[in-house]
């Protein structure tokens, strides 16, 4: 090369000299003129080929020309241009002597050359529809800085000699510069979109249309931040999903590569399998083994998937790291040279501005790779959690029910929640894994360069904090566990409490569920305060690690030898070093910590998404052909429903039924291919349509309901809800068919529900029918009409094949075919006369129970068409617009008072409002920056007592730490004597002393926050509970139980762990940050000028910032309970939609919520990053200033001040970014205190007991009741419900109430309750008035036993006397009483038989019973019964009423009656009417009087 430039007559290539040892640098003309030219050449033209390769492969349509392009095209050919003039000018001029000049002849051609190729690349690059080119920006960034040189020396030139003496190469030179300026600039906007990809979204993501440099500073991003400054954001303002971000197009991927693998893990199975010898057992360990391999293994192959779809994406990211390392480990290296030209008198200025401009440019560098990383790996943890939650959903769609048993419906949702949660943390923390190590050897080699073998104590310490640490980690672990636990248990207690509110509150058992909630709370808070306490001593390990490294490395290596001489240099990079060592330390016990539950995760989730499948040919399907087909053939071998022989032929009626138990919901199980095939087959020609027993709805209106996701008929549809009797309640409910259903039905009775459940079905038009039991829950005239109207030989069904189960005798006439089930099997089958003319176990039955029907038939077929026509006509008038009560209580079947609605006035009924129809009360994100009195609140739970002292506690600790830091400056300054300095000891002494001082002030900081979070959180949870209970029934029918849960798991888990924890990190990064300005503005006091303004700035972002991401935050939030809602919904009535084949569209609706929340998480970790990256700007501009600064000043200043203000001043960008994402963490984490609070200010209910009430113990005595002028309204400003009864009940008296829907039946018992107050009159109990004593003093003294049957899940004994009232003899006596003593005494632990969530491991007739015998154990003189015979056969029927008969003799028992063969031997009858009594007398007296009651009885059949 050398030679090469002497041809021309230069320089050599490189000369120390003129470069570096001068005091005006500058480089030779040979490198300026070839290496300086070839550089950017080079670098095109070796990746270009490359560059075009991966620009074929990845087409993204084609880009029309656009100005900017046009504007590159002829920038680019005015460049080309100058080098090809340069080129001939230099041919020209110097023809003669070309030999001497073939550097300045080469140069410019290979310029042209290149910059044409670039022109090549930017139409290439059109063509295939790249809008901005991080290649080309490479280059022309290269080319800019490779002319900087050139462009100093020809300015030095020109103001040496003049501009005149060579006018036209200085023009030349400076056009040439301008112009690759142009072209720099023009490469940081991004082209049009290519053609025909033209939006059609409405809200398109901005990063589309981002340039390469917008996208790595993230501007992109501050279109939204602005918005979200100037008002809240809403959920409209969020960009759509980028398409590769959608669940579409995610799970679509995923799907298949998923179902091969386990297509693999299924092949292994069998092979192990064949592998056993057919006959021989596994002992139980083997067994146990291959489970847990195959639980190892499904989640290795779920995470293999996963990794082949977004592992290359997630290397990108990988990349980046690795690059922010060699940044980071540079710094260091700089800042020694920095110190070293401080030391040195003689070195010239330019050298110190050169490494503080280093300095500077690393730094950004170092933050710019960092934050592409994060986004990398937040992207993939995005996508990561919406592919998981995609297929644990497909899957929970087509799971068997033997796997479905093994997981509640709680653990599902969990998988879908914590464990997703758990795999993103994990992607974003793996890395550290691998890199923590690494990182941690390299600062270690570091300081074995600067201080030898004493680094090695650095190691030792080192080595002591990180088992003491992972000691600590996991006893922590354990803790958590055990806190874990006793929180789901806290969550399951209170799920259970919030679907069992109603009873609860009749049975006024509030207090001991209280109780229990309290007890498990307070076992959760003091493992959480252990582990606050462990974690405490971590922290102030960990924050005194640098101190102690630093104290071990400096001790050793000044007493190892006294020529060992502690200078500036030494000091402060190996403090720089320790610094970068905290990170990697930090990090890898927590990457650790999170592989590992990430790994517990994966194999939760392959687990699941392994299990078992509804298998398909568990029923062969064919289409219905279109002639007369032939029969459907049924077989059946079953576990339960054994060797089943059914041939059902085309458009029959057949009726199944027997006993409680005996398996009939089984058979339509095995029809709908829903239980497992032992043997035979199952065929069912034509489509299917299924009732369930218990009505499963939808958290939608009535309408969406029932069409189910086809096209709405309207003539048809108003035809099925005519035939369903659903007509009369749509005019009750406040939108009609609009109107919203809460959750699993809660604002309909039983039979409304269970009528909405069969109109879905009837709107179908399927082939077959499986109705399982839908007549039980209504009342016996909506019962026969809607057998008449639908299912009977007349009803719209009657060309269609039904298989009805039933207990309703009175329909079995008209079955043409009955079947009984005695156990599973099939004991006798044929028509009803058949059956009878047997005399077998079917004619007893009929016998003992149908006596009270037998009239009925006769009757019955000329009387009920008309009284039909007229009872869905006239009977059914809309009474109060209000609530259509056809029964009272359940769990969830709560009256449909719509507490949320506004009065219509008459006037402007006809256009229905638009939120008339809600019910359920959205949760709603809160608006605006959270308001200081959320602070006041939570810092007033704790008191100022506690938290002045804090504060104080951490002043000093700072204090210390800048006194130790100043210590170490002033002693790098000592002057060296003889080769040493004086004092050492001393001086490690008391730099060891302050050290430890602040270790002991750091642990007393972070265990008094921790121990203030404690309580305040047990208060705020207190409150919470306790608003919660005392809220009346409305309250929590018009909140989801979602939103309740919600508070009581992730906002009290928030206000636990998050917000201490956020506190303890701002308040340290806080107190830090003033140190460092204190540190740097006693180096260089002038360095105000630049920190003020660079405050203000800093404070200006930070508030855009925290607006913006706050309201994210909860836009998140309240995007993420619907998910769970649906998900819910999904597998409570996956048998229902896959009967009706509805998954697709079920499938589309949870991608749409998925979806919808990514729409607001997106942004939100894009926020972090874009704040951050602005704020590291800020804070890198402090470490430029502070260096500069110490470089202008060196001649007052020493080494050992300047290396504390530098490497001070390094931490800075760090500490600015915890500090805003720890005071947003705060901000977003008292959002929970706000959320726990909101319930503080809804209506309660009247207090639970009165103080210094003189009720008798024994009262009631009598058990008279008294009504007085009493009228009671759901809401105010409506109608009344009951209006002005006036009515006597004597003791020992037994009265039915009957009337129609609506008629303000269960009003009355509402009333007695309490559970509505009343809006007028008075109810005398004794002669007590009800109003004046306590809720719980009146609930407990009288008895309901409602009809949903509630059960909680604990022991039998606890959900028959859960305040341990009663002996065991007495409990006995109540289940002896209540026919289950047989049941209970076979379980194996009797009384302590744990009942599941729900009561599910009981049938419903048993749970009936339950209620029966907690009404037996408690015995009081008042008994309301609402009708709960629904669900039972006639047997349990009978035993029911006779045990009420007898056990209740003395008692005045009010029953709700549905059926009216139950009440005719009452002393008397209330007939209700629109919220009046019209009939009161003795059943025969009004059966004589033949008023509504005589009606109703003749419809019935009875008279």
């Amino acid at each position: 090369m050398d030679a090469f430039c002497r041809l021309s007559g230069l320089d050599p290539l490189w000369d120390w000299n003129r470069t570096w040892y001068t005091a005006n640098p500058d480089l030779t003309q040979c490198f300026q003129n070839t290496v300086l030219v070839w550089v950017p050449c080079i670098y095109l033209w070796l990746l270009a080929p490359f560059y075009c390769l991966h620009l074929y492969c990845h087409d993204r349509g084609r880009i029309q020309m656009s100005c900017l392009c046009t504007s590159k095209m002829a920038l680019g050919f005015l460049l080309a241009s100058f080098g090809f003039v340069e080129f001939f000018y230099i041919l020209l001029e110097r023809s003669q002597e070309i030999q001497q000049h073939m550097v300045f002849l080469l140069s410019p051609i290979i310029r042209s050359m290149t910059v044409i190729l670039a022109l090549c690349i930017i139409q290439f690059e059109r063509v295939r529809g790249c809008r901005s080119s991080i290649f080309l920006f490479l280059f022309w960034v290269l080319a800019v800085v490779c002319s900087l040189v050139p462009l100093r020396a020809k300015i030095q030139l020109a103001m040496d000699e003049g501009i005149a003496s060579d006018i036209v190469r200085y023009l030349a030179f400076f056009s040439y510069f301008t112009i690759q300026l142009a072209q720099l600039f023009l490469c940081c906007f991004a082209d049009q979109p290519p053609e025909g990809k033209t939006v059609l979204e409405k809200n398109p993501c901005p990063v589309k249309d981002a340039s390469f440099l917008s996208k790595i500073l993230f501007w992109w991003f501050t279109g939204l931040v602005v918005k979200g400054y100037r008002t809240p954001l809403a959920a409209e303002d969020l960009w759509t999903l980028r398409e590769e971000d959608t669940s579409n197009k995610i799970i679509s991927e995923l799907q298949e590569d998923w179902t091969a693998e386990c297509a693999k893990i299924q092949k292994q199975e069998k092979e192990l399998a064949s592998g056993v010898a057919l006959g021989s057992r596994l002992p139980d360990q083997a067994q146990l083994l291959r489970k847990l391999q195959k639980e190892q293994s499904s989640g290795f192959f779920l995470l293999r998937t996963l990794a082949r779809n977004f592992g290359p994406y997630f290397l990108t990211g990988t990349l980046c790291i690795i690059f922010h390392d060699a940044f980071m480990f540079a710094i260091p290296q700089v800042l020694s040279l920095l110190l070293g030209f401080m030391r040195d008198e003689d070195a010239p200025l330019w050298k110190g501005y050169f490494y503080a401009t280093l300095m500077f440019l690393l730094s950004c560098l170092q933050s710019l790779f960092n934050h592409q990383y994060m986004y990398t790996c937040f992207t993939v943890g995005m996508r990561v959690k919406t592919a998981v939650m995609g297929l644990v959903y497909r899957k929970s769609l087509v799971i068997n029910s033997t796997s479905r048993r093994t997981c509640t419906v709680g653990e599902i949702v969990n998988l879908v929640s914590a464990d997703t949660q758990k795999l993103m943390d994990f992607v974003v923390y793996f890395n550290a894994v691998w890199l923590a190590p690494i990182e941690i050897a390299l600062c270690l080699f570091f300081l074995w360069q600067h201080l030898g073998p004493s680094a090695l104590a650095g190691i030792a310490t080192v080595i002591l904090i990180f088992p003491l640490n992972g000691f600590i980690a996991k006893k922590r672990s354990k803790l958590q566990e055990i806190q874990m636990k006793f929180m789901d248990g806290r969550i399951r207690l209170m799920n259970e409490i919030l679907n069992g509110i109603k009873i609860l509150k009749f049975y006024a058992w509030e207090k001991a569920f209280l109780e229990q909630v309290l007890g498990q709370r307070e076992k959760e808070l003091k493992a959480l305060k252990k582990s606050q306490i462990l974690y405490s001593i971590s922290i102030a390990s960990f924050n005194s690690s640098s101190f102690l490294i630093a104290f071990a490395m400096f001790g050793v290596y000044v007493t190892l030898d006294d020529r060992n001489v502690l200078d500036a240099q030494k000091v402060f990079v190996s403090m720089a070093l320790i610094n970068i060592l905290k990170t990697p330390l930090s990090q890898l016990p927590f990457a650790i910590s999170t592989t590992m539950q990430a790994v517990v995760s994966l194999r939760r989730l392959g687990k699941y998404l392994c299990s078992e499948e509804l298998k398909v040919d568990n029923v062969s399907k064919t289409p219905l052909s279109s002639g007369k087909g032939p029969t459907h053939a049924y077989r059946k071998i079953l576990l339960f429903v054994d060797r089943i022989n059914v041939h059902v032929p085309r458009g029959s009626l057949v009726a199944v039924v027997g006993h409680v138990g005996s398996g009939k919901s089984s058979l339509l199980s095995a029809m709908l291919g829903e239980t497992e095939k032992r043997s035979g087959r199952v065929a069912v020609k034509g489509s299917v349509a299924y009732v369930p027993q218990q009505a499963w709805i939808q958290n939608a209106t009535v309408q969406d309901n029932v069409i189910f996701g086809r096209d709405k008929l309207k003539s048809w549809y108003n035809r099925v809800l005519e035939a369903c009797a659903l007509m009369p309640d749509l005019d009750i409910l406040p939108a009609g068919d609009a109107t919203e259903i809460g959750e699993k039905g809660l604002n309909l009775s039983g039979g409304q529900k269970q009528r909405v459940s069969l109109a879905r079905a009837v709107y179908r038009k399927a082939d077959v029918y499986l109705l399982d039991d839908p007549l039980s829950a209504v009342d016996a005239h909506v019962g026969q009409h809607i057998f008449d109207k639908v299912v009977g030989p007349k009803g719209v069904l009657r060309d269609k094949t039904r298989i009805l189960v039933t207990h309703g005798m009175s329909f079995l006439p008209q079955a043409d075919h009955i079947l009984v089930l005695v156990d599973g099997e099939i004991t006798e089958s044929g028509s009803y006369q058949e059956l009878l003319s047997r005399h077998g176990a079917f004619a007893d039955f009929i016998h003992t129970f149908a006596n009270t029907e037998r009239k009925e038939s006769a009757i019955q077929r000329a009387g009920s068409r008309r009284s039909n026509a007229r009872l869905s006509m006239v009977d059914f008038m809309p009474f109060s617009r209000d609530l259509s009560q056809e029964q009272l209580i359940g769990g969830d079947t709560t009256n449909t008072n719509l507490q949320n609605m506004e009065p219509v006035s008459e006037t402007d009924q006809e256009q229905v409002p638009e939120d008339l129809g809600k019910l359920t009360v959205v949760d709603k994100a809160r608006t605006g920056r959270v308001r200081l009195d959320m602070y006041q609140k939570y810092f007033k739970t704790i008191g100022l007592a506690i938290i002045i002292p804090i504060v104080f506690l951490y002043a000093f600790q700072q204090g210390a730490s800048l006194a130790y830091n100043y210590w170490l400056s002033m002693w790098a300054d000592d002057p060296v004597v003889n080769g040493t300095q004086i004092d050492t000891d001393l001086k490690l002494t008391v730099f060891g002393a302050l050290g430890f001082v602040q270790g002991i002030a750091i642990f007393g900081t972070t265990v008094a926050i921790s121990i203030c979070g404690i309580i305040a959180s047990r208060h705020l949870h207190m409150d919470l509970l306790n608003n919660v209970l005392h809220s009346p029934m409305s309250f929590f029918e018009c909140t989801p139980s979602g939103n309740l849960l919600n508070r009581f798991a992730k906002e009290i888990d928030a206000i636990d762990c998050m917000v201490p924890d956020g506190l303890k990190m701002m308040l340290s990064y806080v107190f830090k940050l003033m140190e460092v300005c204190i540190i740097v503005l006693m180096a260089t006091p002038f360095a105000a000028v630049i920190i003020l303004p660079l405050a203000f700035l800093y404070a200006f972002v930070q508030s855009f910032y925290v607006a913006t991401s706050c309201q994210l935050r909860r836009l998140e939030a309240v995007s993420r309970s619907p998910i769970y809602t649906h998900f819910n919904e999904t597998v409570q009535g996956a048998s229902v939609i896959r009967a009706f084949g509805e998954q697709t569209r079920f499938i589309q609706q949870a991608n749409k919520r998925v979806d919808f929340n990514q729409t607001s998480y997106f942004p939100r970790f894009v926020a972090t990053r874009w704040l951050a990256v602005n704020l590291e700007f800020v804070g890198n501009g402090v470490v430029l200033a502070a260096a500069i600064l110490s470089v202008m000043g060196r001649s007052t200043l020493s080494p050992g001040i300047v290396g504390l203000a530098v490497s001070h001043s390094l931490q800075v960008t760090g500490i600015l970014s915890w500090i805003v994402r720890s005071w947003t963490d705060v901000e977003n984490n008292i959002v929970s205190v706000e959320r726990v609070n909101e319930y503080a200010d809804t209506a309660k209910e009247a207090s639970w007991s009165i103080e210094g009430s003189s009720l008798p113990p024994a009262w009631p005595q009598r058990g008279t009741l008294e009504f007085q002028d009493y009228g009671l309204q759901y809401r105010k400003g409506l109608e009344l419900a009951l209006k002005g009864i006036t009515l006597q009940i004597h003791e020992r008296e037994r009265v039915g109430i009957v009337g129609r829907t609506g008629a303000g039946k269960s009003s009355l018992a509402l009333g007695i309750f309490r559970i509505l107050e009343a809006a007028k009159g008075k109810i005398f109990i004794d002669g007590v008035n009800i109003a004046d004593i306590g809720l719980h003093d009146l609930r407990s003294r009288i008895t309901i036993i409602p009809q949903d049957p509630v059960l909680f899940s604990g022991s039998l004994r606890m959900n028959l006397d859960p305040f341990d009232t009663y002996t065991d003899e007495e409990v006995w006596r109540s289940l002896e009483l209540a026919h289950l003593k047989n049941f209970v005494s076979n379980l194996p632990d009797k009384l302590n038989h744990e009942c599941s969530e729900g009561g599910e491991n009981l049938s419903l007739g048993q749970r009936q019973l339950v209620c029966l015998a907690r009404a037996l154990l408690r015995k009081t003189k008042i008994l309301v019964l609402d009708e709960a015979t629904a669900a039972v056969d006639l047997e349990t029927d009978t035993l029911i009423q006779s045990t009420i008969r007898t056990q209740f003799e003395d008692c005045t028992v009010l029953t709700i009656a549905h059926r009216l063969n139950t009440i005719m031997d009452y002393t008397r009858v209330i007939v209700m009417d629109r919220g009046h009594i019209s009939e009161m007398d003795s059943p025969a007296n009004l059966i004589a009087q033949r008023g509504q009651f005589y009606r109703m009885c003749r419809e019935a059949g009875l008279v």
